[in-house]
C-alpha cells in the first residue's frame, strides 16, 4: 500500500550499471520536461545549484561553461582533506538543445572519459541517461575505486529539488 501524500511527488531511482569494460550508463527519469532539464545542466547559474554532492564535502570555487560545440567547461573545487584545489576541465562535442550533451574530460589527459547525456521526453517526464566511455578498463576501475563514480545518485537528488522549482517557476510564466 502506498502510504504517500497525495501532494508528495514519487521519488524515482537512479540505477548505474557497468556496460562493458569501459563503459558506465547512469539513468533516472525525472518529473519535469526536457528543456527544463537540459536548462539546469547547460546554465551555470542553475548547473551549481545541484552539481555539487553535499555529503561529498567539496566547495565549489568557480565554473565557466562555453555550452556550444567547441565550447569548453571548468569547475574548480576545493575540499579540506586536498592541500590544492582541484580543477576538472574539457570540450563540448555535441550541444543538441534539449535532448544530447556529449563532452571531454580532460584533466586525466589520455585517461579521461568521454560523457554523452541523453534527454528524452516521456509524457511530461525526462528519462536521462548518462554514458560515460572510459579510454580502457583500468581508468574505469580507478574511477569506481577512487569513488568518482558515486556521485550521481546525490547530484540527481539535488537536481529534482531545482527541478520542482523550476517546474512550477515555468507553469507561472
Amino acid at each position: 500500500m502506498d502510504t504517500r501524500k497525495e501532494s508528495e511527488p514519487m521519488k524515482n531511482r537512479t540505477t548505474a550499471e557497468r556496460k562493458s569494460e569501459s563503459e558506465l550508463v547512469t539513468t533516472r527519469t525525472f518529473n519535469a520536461p526536457a528543456r527544463i532539464v537540459f536548462q539546469a545542466w547547460t546554465t551555470p547559474e542553475l548547473f551549481q545549484r545541484w552539481w555539487v554532492p553535499k555529503a561529498f564535502g567539496l566547495t565549489l570555487l568557480s565554473y565557466e561553461a562555453d555550452v556550444r560545440v567547441g565550447g569548453t567547461y571548468r569547475l574548480v573545487f576545493s575540499h579540506p582533506a586536498a592541500p590544492e584545489p582541484m580543477a576538472f576541465f574539457g570540450t563540448y562535442r555535441e550541444v543538441t538543445p534539449h535532448s544530447r550533451l556529449v563532452w571531454t574530460n580532460e584533466e586525466a589527459g589520455d585517461a579521461g572519459q568521454v560523457t554523452t547525456v541523453t534527454f528524452e521526453e516521456r509524457g511530461g517526464q525526462t528519462l536521462l541517461v548518462v554514458h560515460d566511455l572510459y579510454p580502457s578498463k583500468e581508468a574505469l576501475d580507478e574511477a569506481i575505486a577512487s569513488g568518482a563514480t558515486g556521485a550521481l545518485p546525490e547530484q540527481f537528488e539535488q537536481l529534482d529539488e531545482l527541478l520542482v522549482t523550476l517546474a512550477a517557476s515555468a507553469g507561472r510564466a
